[in-house]
C-alpha cells in the first residue's frame, strides 16, 4: 500500500555514455541532464512498484529539476526520491541527486498509475495507425 513519505536512494556510476558529449546534449564529458533525470526517475519507479497491485506500473507524466552541478566520468551519483502527495492514481515525489561534492540537481516529479496491459495496447494501436 502506498504510504506518503516513502523513500528511497539508488546510485549509478557515470559512464562515458551517460555524458552530455555522448548524448549531445551538451560540448562537456559530465554527466548529462536528460541521464540525471533519467535516474531520477527511475529512482521513483523502483520506490513504488513493489506496493502496486499485480499489472499496475506508474509513467513519468512531469519533472520539473534544476542541475545545478557537474559531475564527471567516474563519479558516483546518489538519487533519492521522497513521496510527498498521493491523488488518486497521480503521485508527486521530491527528488534529489547528488554526488561526492554535495547537490547536483533537485526538484520534482511526477508519475500516474496506470494498467500496464492497458496502457501498452493503448501505445501499441497508435503504431497500428501510422
Amino acid at each position: 500500500m502506498l504510504n506518503i513519505g516513502l523513500t528511497y536512494t539508488l546510485t549509478h556510476t557515470v559512464l562515458p555514455e551517460n555524458t552530455a558529449r555522448s548524448l549531445k546534449s551538451g560540448a562537456l564529458d559530465v554527466l548529462a541532464t536528460p541521464v540525471m533525470i533519467a535516474w531520477m526517475e527511475e529512482c521513483c519507479l523502483v520506490c513504488v512498484q513493489p506496493q502496486l497491485e499485480d499489472g499496475k506500473t506508474t509513467v513519468g507524466t512531469a519533472v520539473n529539476v534544476t542541475h545545478e552541478a557537474p559531475t564527471p566520468v567516474n563519479g558516483q551519483v546518489t538519487t533519492a526520491c521522497f513521496l510527498r502527495n498521493i491523488d488518486g492514481r497521480r503521485l508527486t515525489f521530491a527528488v534529489e541527486a547528488t554526488d561526492g561534492s554535495g547537490i547536483i540537481g533537485r526538484g520534482s516529479h511526477e508519475r500516474f498509475i496506470v494498467d500496464a496491459r492497458r496502457f501498452q495496447e493503448k501505445c501499441d494501436a497508435k503504431e497500428a495507425q501510422t
